[in-house]
């Protein structure tokens, strides 16, 4: 039997791809859509009907409702749930990781194959050129629309760097420079973030040295590909234990 889905936050732009991208997959049947409450008819259903219909709901919206959909899909015990909304405080994060106790997640600051394959590659690199040698500036564009900055993304790729360097993102982060910033800090890892017209995504590290500079980069061509992430984190999270996932494990990377 193909794997219901179901599609919150139906009416912007991830959640219309993916409702089309879900029809064209024989693996799936599209059981509902949902978008904010009251936006009912049209093909929008509540919110608790679509989950009473769904195995598994995919959810592009914001942090503070894909955190509240959390909470009540661990609440009801199910459906599954697929997240790319990026952006999240600490507290929403703990809210997905308390429902993550009950139910399967996938959370992703990317559902992009070729991205996370950009991550694994500047681990890599971090890991092989010394900090205190090698600079690490990340930068990222997107379109007006976006809200938060730097994107999930973004921060998947620090998060990548920190690692591959054995250090905490958060102590060594530079996600601002403005006026007089004195030198760069040895180990700083810097952010840079444009915010223009339609661009869908492009990210970059760079590891600088004297003398040479190596550069790792994505750019997005079509919203496609991350509605093909987002199916292949559904297929993997339907039927899963609870906890939370991320792309490495849908790809297999961390087996």
């Amino acid at each position: 039997m193909p794997i219901r889905i179901a599609i919150a936050g139906a009416l912007g732009r991830m959640g219309r791809q993916m409702a089309e991208a879900v029809q064209a997959d024989p693996r799936l049947a599209l059981a509902a859509c949902f978008h904010r409450p009251g936006n009912v008819g049209d093909g929008l259903v509540s919110r608790d009907e679509a989950l009473a219909l769904a195995d598994v709901v995919i959810d592009f919206t914001t942090p503070a409702a894909s955190a509240d959909l959390a909470r009540v899909c661990a609440n009801r015990g199910g459906p599954a749930l697929v997240i790319g909304s990026t952006g999240f405080d600490a507290a929403e994060l703990a809210a997905i990781a308390n429902a993550a106790k009950t139910i399967p997640i996938v959370r992703s600051g990317s559902f992009s194959l070729g991205l996370n394959m950009l991550v694994g590659l500047v681990e890599q690199a971090a890991r092989a050129l010394a900090a205190e040698d090698w600079d690490a500036e990340i930068f990222e564009a997107h379109h007006r629309h976006k809200i938060d900055a730097p994107s999930g993304t973004a921060l998947m790729l620090g998060q990548a760097v920190a690692g591959g360097r054995g250090v905490e993102l958060d102590t060594v982060a530079r996600r601002v420079r403005d006026g007089v910033t004195g030198a760069r800090l040895a180990g700083e890892i810097g952010f840079a973030v444009t915010r223009g017209g339609s661009i869908i995504g492009e990210h970059s590290v760079s590891f600088c040295t004297e003398g040479e500079t190596v550069t790792l980069s994505h750019a997005a061509g079509d919203r496609i590909m991350f509605a093909r992430g987002a199916i292949a984190a559904a297929l993997c999270v339907s039927g899963r234990s609870p906890g939370e996932y991320d792309m490495r494990d849908v790809l297999g990377l961390n087996d």
